[in-house]
């Protein structure tokens, strides 16, 4: 807490896509979000969604002794057996959300099945050593080609259930409020929300 009674959290990420989304899902609770500046973020070896988060949230917030949340997430092709994945971001050693939407569509041609899922777990750690853990899903299809100029990662390729569009012809609010990390961090507000006052 800083000495106004603002919860001070940092996030720990090095997207600056991500800080905005985190930023904006979370503007209720009337925490202080700080970017991450300057630190070094530990290297993703974590097996799951969820050691990887921590490894992220867990390292800033003992290095800074101020709460902070991090996430992973990626995307799971059926077709693929749930790859890429927690390789999502490194997927083929691709540099680039470009090199990484054609190589996916490589891998999935000539496939009839184009079902997916983004997931996201998002950790909130606490520099007493208490972790918080909040997982969301979205489902959805795949198309052959890219479509949209909002969003990030895989979002040109992703028309979500129930939708017509890519998660890149949304706006940010429309995205935000049905994506995977967008229910994770829903989550989240709702276990830290105040009640109204009476």
């Amino acid at each position: 807490m800083s000495n106004s009674g603002q919860m001070q959290v940092i996030v720990a990420t090095g997207n600056a896509g991500k800080v905005r989304e985190i930023g904006e899902a979370l503007a209720g609770l009337g925490w202080n979000l700080r970017p991450l500046e300057g630190l070094p973020l530990p290297e993703e070896t974590g097996a799951t969604y969820e050691e990887n988060a921590a490894l992220k949230a867990c390292t800033v917030a003992l290095m800074t002794r101020t709460a902070a949340i991090a996430d992973d997430s990626g995307i799971e092709v059926e077709a693929l057996n749930g790859e890429p994945g927690v390789y999502s971001a490194r997927f083929g050693g691709r540099d680039s959300d470009l090199e990484r939407n054609i190589h996916l569509l490589e891998k999935l041609r000539g496939h009839a099945n184009r079902r997916a899922k983004f997931v996201s777990v998002v950790i909130l750690a606490h520099p007493n050593g208490q972790v918080e853990t909040y997982r969301g899903e979205l489902h959805g299809t795949l198309l052959e080609g890219p479509r949209g100029t909002g969003g990030f990662g895989y979002d040109p390729l992703f028309v979500p259930d129930g939708d017509t569009r890519t998660l890149a012809e949304m706006s940010v609010a429309e995205k935000q409020a049905i994506s995977h990390r967008g229910k994770a961090l829903e989550a989240l507000k709702a276990a830290h929300q105040r009640p109204a006052a009476p």
